[in-house]
């Protein structure tokens, strides 16, 4: 079996996108109208993606709101002013807040999903946002007759629905964003905060059998916004060895980017276990410069002297546009640089023997 390659998510939207976008939050564009325009994005996306001769991919978060908030973009219950994450490049994202219970999503991920699988030919896979970074909405203050508690019971429920529809949908895979691992670890050096959220989100993957985690993976990157990170000085092995603690059975980690490959892939290899496919980033989704296959069958190959080819797979250090307005890297760049995955991963897997 050849190497398996797999994207993590976004791609920039199309300029009409967010033009329509714009024009309907102005009151000048029907949703009827939007609909189409997405529709358009969505099918342009997936045939660019097929060009590619990617085996996998994604709807390319054409129509999310972001990869974020998705579940509750628009709820009754949320207000601005919530936790702001700052970017190395000076810019923040400011998150919602809940004011009101129970917590419960608008919108779920195999929406978009199944828009994907009507276009497409080759599996489709689908991300979702984990417990721990909308564990954030919850207000530090607290919510009257709404407990920390009883939210983070709510949260579990509704995060188990939104993976369990997607596999029920015939998913692929499904990816949980964990973004914020670094994030925890530069919020709070001790790691407190960030076992936290390991545990929080295995009380979501224990309810999943042994079979279906192997198709739940986890997605770890330092942030990726406007071409900068928000914790990309926070050490990996800070992260690590408390990462490969959650029971799933895919990680997809950034890669690409680092600056000490062989340390990584030393940890990678030392605190991962037999039943996890390491899907490692090969793609650095920050830089302008288009890498070749022959650069990304190198980086494979050096990790394939680490972790084993049986457990080893290529992806994206991140999505190249996780937030819907971020444009900093073009639509034609993020194509080309994904088949530099792919053609990438089909050289090393021949060299590896793997290839049939």
């Amino acid at each position: 079996m050849p190497l398996p390659t797999e994207p993590i998510g976004s791609i920039p939207r199309p300029e009409e996108v967010i033009e329509a976008l714009a024009a309907h939050r102005r009151g000048d564009l029907s949703q009827n109208a939007l609909d189409w325009v997405y529709d358009r994005a969505l099918r342009a996306t997936v045939g660019a993606f097929e060009d590619t001769g990617a085996p996998v991919i994604t709807d390319g978060e054409q129509i999310k709101p972001s990869f974020l908030t998705y579940p509750v973009a628009g709820s009754d219950i949320m207000e601005p002013g919530g936790v702001e994450i700052p970017f190395e490049a000076g810019h923040t994202r400011t998150l919602p807040r809940l004011t009101d219970g129970p917590f419960r999503y608008d919108t779920y991920a195999v929406e978009y999903l199944k828009r994907a699988q009507e276009h497409a030919s080759v599996p489709v896979k689908q991300s979702v946002i984990s417990a721990s970074a909308l564990s954030f909405l919850y207000p530090e203050e607290g919510i009257d007759g709404y407990s920390r508690d009883a939210f983070l019971d709510d949260l579990v429920g509704e995060v188990e629905t939104d993976i369990r529809r997607c596999l029920d949908a015939g998913a692929h895979a499904v990816q949980i964003d964990f973004t914020e691992g670094r994030l925890a670890v530069k919020l709070d050096p001790s790691k407190d905060l960030l076992r936290q959220f390991v545990d929080l989100n295995n009380r979501v993957l224990d309810r999943f059998s042994d079979e279906e985690r192997q198709k739940i993976g986890v997605h770890t990157c330092p942030g990726g916004d406007r071409d900068s990170t928000h914790s990309a000085d926070v050490d990996y092995a800070e992260l690590l060895p408390l990462l490969f603690e959650m029971n799933a059975g895919r990680f997809y980690m950034q890669f690409a980017s680092e600056d000490d490959p062989g340390r990584v892939l030393d940890i990678v290899s030392e605190h991962s276990g037999d039943d996890q496919t390491i899907f490692l980033g090969v793609i650095d989704v920050n830089d302008p410069e288009i890498e070749s296959p022959e650069d990304v069958r190198d980086t494979v190959l050096q990790a394939a002297e680490h972790v084993p080819v049986d457990r080893l797979g290529t992806t994206d250090d991140c999505g190249f546009s996780p937030f819907g307005d971020d444009r900093s890297t073009a639509r034609r760049t993020a194509f080309r640089k994904i088949a530099a995955r792919v053609e990438g991963t089909r050289m090393a897997s021949e060299e590896l023997g793997d290839d049939e």
